[in-house]
């Protein structure tokens, strides 16, 4: 069975990666878009995200892993959007800002530079691969 990569933004004021590893399991809620809520439906158990500091900073910092797949974000009362469950993995050794993203030829087909609004977006396999070398 085939693993998806995914990258999750959170603004650190808001969520930080510190707050995900306090927590260890929390629900991943809030997503307002269609589009990323449809990335969260594909979501599976096992999937991988890179948990990534938006606004301020700019960066991925860390890997959670998907434990529950889509049900109702009991945030949202029209009940269109959905919620999963991550629980922490890893901080990165070194955090990966946009910036080496940007300056890198093999992520120049990267969601994060394509949508940078979207807030939940696929990965392919070749691009975790590179931020993850790019992290060590």
């Amino acid at each position: 069975m085939s693993k998806n990569y995914w990258l999750l933004k959170s603004e650190p004021n808001t969520w930080s990666w510190d707050d995900q590893v306090k927590s260890k399991i929390d629900m991943w809620d809030g997503v307002r878009n269609y589009q990323a809520r449809n990335n969260l439906m594909k979501m599976k158990k096992k999937d991988l995200c890179f948990f990534y500091h938006s606004v301020s900073e700019k960066s991925i910092v860390g890997i959670v892993e998907v434990i529950k797949e889509y049900y109702p974000d009991p945030t949202d009362s029209k009940n269109k959007f959905v919620a999963v469950d991550v629980k922490a993995v890893i901080k990165l050794k070194n955090p990966v800002t946009l910036e080496l993203i940007k300056n890198n030829k093999k992520l120049k087909d990267v969601a994060l530079l394509k949508q940078s609004r979207l807030s939940v977006m696929p990965l392919k396999k070749t691009e975790w691969d590179e931020i993850i070398k790019i992290s060590k």
